[in-house]
């Protein structure tokens, strides 16, 4: 791993209080969840308080269920708090690809925040066109790749692949899991909750890609438990009824967390699972805009698919929990798939 600051990080110290490696796996798991929790709780009130001044408020779809009429005025582009993970990652681990996938994070939150800003002024919830944004996360996950310099062109579970494939898909990676964290950002806590888990996993894909390669797993350890405790500090806001929400600033933000981390730990080929919830959410977009437009009827009752549910009659609070036990499940079987073949 490529050092941008000391060779010997300033935490070395306290590895002493823990037996053989696992420091090293402890230690700035905690700095980083610890650090950027902390900050986010406490930096969240007088986020909403600005937010309020400068009259970022979410407006509703018209489209949306009735029971959303009543978030229209709630604080949006919360995400702005995830911004202070790849801060405290740097702190932590000072590598270039820590560097790299701060890059991503916060091109993420540019084009999301810049899509946000778009529906307040125009009132109406329209920013960006799907294809601008598309191509706008393509060209920053290309930076991101450049940045991060060389990698190895592996997949874990599968080994070495032609250099294009492994870029080639890195960059669908970067563009699809972005677009699929912001569909699913549809309900109080919803995206927040689902994403903790699968932060959790890159934690462990980070430690496991040290011990199979060296130091390469630290950058995309650093960063999931920054953003992890970031997620978690927005969650205190977030949770239902939600006085913040994340904007596009936010879903954008954490997609490209997974996304960095999954490719930073060659276990992309796992992130459907892991992030299973998001596949869902996106597949059943798809599947409904293709069958409408095909035969002219509708698969689900509203999409995304948590839209589904909630016109079926659940509470909010039901599908919310629903999902994240489902993103707890599946990050599970994730994870145990990732140990067995890596």
């Amino acid at each position: 791993m490529s050092d941008i600051g000391i060779h010997l990080p300033w935490w070395a110290p306290l590895l002493s209080f823990f037996p053989g490696n696992i420091g090293r796996f402890v230690v700035p798991l905690l700095l980083c969840t610890v650090a950027a929790f902390a900050l986010s709780a406490i930096l969240g009130r007088p986020l909403i308080t600005a937010l309020r001044r400068a009259s970022a408020r979410q407006i509703a779809y018209e489209d949306a269920p009735q029971t959303h009429q009543s978030k229209t005025g709630t604080p949006t582009m919360g995400g702005l708090l995830f911004g202070l993970a790849p801060l405290v990652a740097l702190v932590v681990a000072p590598f270039r690809e820590t560097a790299a996938l701060a890059v991503l994070i916060y091109g993420c939150m540019a084009i999301g925040a810049i899509d946000d800003v778009a529906k307040i002024r125009g009132q109406q919830n329209r920013g960006l066109r799907a294809r601008t944004k598309f191509a706008l996360t393509a060209i920053v996950a290309v930076v991101f790749l450049l940045v991060a310099g060389p990698q190895y062109t592996s997949f874990v579970g599968i080994g070495a692949v032609p250099p294009w494939l492994w870029y080639g898909l890195s960059i669908v990676v970067v563009v699809s899991t972005t677009h699929a964290a912001n569909l699913t950002d549809g309900l109080d806590g919803l995206l927040s909750g689902v994403a903790i888990p699968p932060l959790l996993v890159l934690v462990i894909a980070g430690y496991l890609a040290e011990v199979r390669v060296g130091d390469d797993g630290m950058a995309a350890q650093a960063v999931a438990a920054a953003m992890l405790g970031a997620v978690l500090g927005f969650l205190l806001y977030n949770r239902h009824p939600a006085r913040l929400f994340m904007g596009d600033t936010g879903s954008l933000a954490v997609g490209g967390a997974l996304a960095g981390g999954a490719i930073l730990t060659h276990t992309q080929l796992f992130l459907p699972i892991i992030g299973g919830v998001l596949a869902a959410e996106t597949l059943s977009v798809i599947i409904q805009v293709v069958s409408y437009k095909s035969t002219g009827r509708r698969v689900f009752r509203m999409s995304p698919l948590h839209h589904h549910f909630e016109l079926a009659g659940w509470p909010e609070t039901k599908v919310t929990s629903g999902f994240w036990l489902a993103s707890l499940v599946l990050s599970v079987l994730g994870l145990a798939l990732i140990s067995l073949t890596a």
